[in-house]
């Protein structure tokens, strides 16, 4: 028990320090290491299957609604930045720049890409010439640099992985319906798979993508009350075609622009998941996303090795042949220490045998998201095993859920009311979490907000719980009921 207390303790408590708790996990669940350059990550390979996991589960469903993938090039020259006047305004602060390559200086300054509606746009207007060329649906898996004055591994790097979509329609309508379809495959992925519940909804124009005419985003609760943007989706009207001049002859035999659309997901999602179900043990991965589902340990001194082998072996072949992710764990660690270190990586399920199953013709099935032990005939273990896990999931995301509404408030209605309720949960201990406030639609009064408590917009919401009538600053009509909530 002492070697299990002491395992524990190497990672501090989410209530003592949560960032702290972010990074001892991270570091002791093996996902990442630093690297000399300032803002990157190594994503070391138990990390790394976490991304493989969710872009095999997104470039499923990307496929399935029409759209293939394709890759541009890492460098955009510095002219296309200026060809969209908004989108350079918003990127060029984290831009990081080419300036000298083969020992020459270039004759034009080259952009590492922080995103790719420039290249994109570029290579467009040269592929579409008619409504016959319409849609372009393409999507591209790649690295993004963006030089962050303060970063935070996967939630915020100089560089990171993602995925950017990149529509292309006849028009206005087809553009919208598509921005919308896209945020619904964030909303249904993110909720069903990874477990995490989210608000969904609109942007504010101050927060929307710089060059859009309207962002959309999925919204997470973390763990310390913080929300995570998690996806987006955009809208950007005609924007990039008049820059770029992508245009196409029309059934109508005009010439027009195209309506284009933009939409992606990056590896923040891996700290959404850390974040939202870890705990004080570890990682607490949901089954669908986790690259082991099952670990299985053998029990009991060596002289019965061979006894519980017997039946071990059997068991974890019938898990496999299930299409049961199942890993076995026959290092000379003992059961304690094996069993923490599992839990501390947040595997589902662990089975544990040993002499006494084996007489009993069972195995010890434990829960990781509730603790519970459970014993099982072995001839239903197969069985039983994945309807656990289909029962964890489920309860991951209700917990979830229930942590996000019991720490989002609906009865905060001015700023003065906002700034008591922070200053109250400041004295308690307790989360701020989401605020659902009022917001007339000026700037001054969103941002008026931001500068007296932190508490930032998130998400205008498709269905909110309840709808708002005056503005949390101003006291004025409120156009629209919006989140609010201090955020990664």
């Amino acid at each position: 028990m002492k070697e299990e207390k002491g395992f524990v303790k190497e990672i501090t408590p989410q209530s003592e320090d949560f960032s702290r708790w972010y990074i001892d996990v991270i570091r002791k669940a093996d996902l990442m290491d630093y690297t000399p350059v300032r803002g990157c990550i190594v994503f070391k390979p138990d990390g790394y299957e976490l991304w493989e996991r969710i872009q095999a589960g997104l470039d499923r469903r990307f496929k399935e609604t029409g759209h293939r993938n394709a890759y541009f090039p890492m460098l955009i020259p510095e002219s296309f930045f200026q060809k969209e006047k908004e989108h350079v305004e918003g990127f060029n602060p984290e831009l990081p720049w080419v300036t000298e390559a083969g020992g020459e200086k270039l004759e034009e300054k080259l952009a590492l890409r922080p995103t790719s509606e420039t290249i994109i746009g570029h290579m467009y207007a040269q592929w579409i010439q008619s409504y016959r060329d319409l849609p372009v649906l393409i999507n591209q898996w790649a690295n993004v640099f963006r030089w962050e004055k303060r970063t935070l591994p996967f939630l915020r790097t100089s560089e990171f992985l993602w995925q950017e979509g990149h529509t292309a329609h006849a028009t206005e309508e087809e553009a919208r319906e598509e921005t919308m379809r896209m945020l619904e495959v964030y909303r249904e992925f993110v909720e069903t798979e990874m477990a995490i519940p989210l608000y969904v909804g609109q942007k504010t124009p101050s927060e929307k993508f710089a060059g859009a005419v309207e962002t959309y985003s999925i919204e997470a609760m973390m763990k310390d009350g913080k929300a995570l943007q998690a996806g987006t989706s955009h809208y950007l009207g005609q924007n990039f075609a008049k820059g770029f001049e992508i245009k196409f002859l029309d059934r109508d035999n005009q010439l027009k622009y195209v309506h284009t659309t933009s939409w992606g997901v990056s590896t923040r999602l891996i700290g959404a998941l850390i974040m939202v179900h870890g705990d004080d043990r570890g990682l607490a991965l949901p089954p669908r996303l986790a690259p082991v589902q099952v670990i299985m340990i053998p029990v009991g001194p060596p002289k019965f090795r061979d006894k519980v082998m017997a039946r071990f072996d059997p068991l974890f072949d019938g898990l496999k042949a299930a299409g049961v992710r199942v890993k076995s764990d026959l290092r000379e660690e003992t059961p304690g220490w094996k069993f923490n270190e599992w839990e501390m990586r947040g595997v589902p399920i662990r089975v544990e045998i040993g002499p006494r199953d084996v007489d009993n013709n069972q195995c010890i099935l434990v829960r990781r998201d509730t603790g519970e032990k459970i014993p099982v005939p072995l001839d239903e273990a197969v069985q039983r095993i994945r309807a656990l896990l289909e029962e964890i999931q489920r309860n991951m995301f209700e917990k979830a859920k229930a942590f996000r509404d019991a720490h989002s408030h609906l009865h905060i209605n001015t700023l003065e009311e906002l700034k008591g309720h922070i200053v109250r949960c400041e004295e308690s201990g307790e989360l701020a979490g989401f605020v659902l406030a009022g917001w007339c639609g000026s700037d001054e009064c969103e941002a008026k907000v931001k500068e007296e408590t932190k508490f930032t917009s998130r998400v205008i919401p498709f269905d909110p719980p309840q709808q708002k009538q005056t503005c949390i600053h101003c006291g004025g009509e409120a156009k629209h009921t919006l989140w609010f909530a201090r955020a990664y």
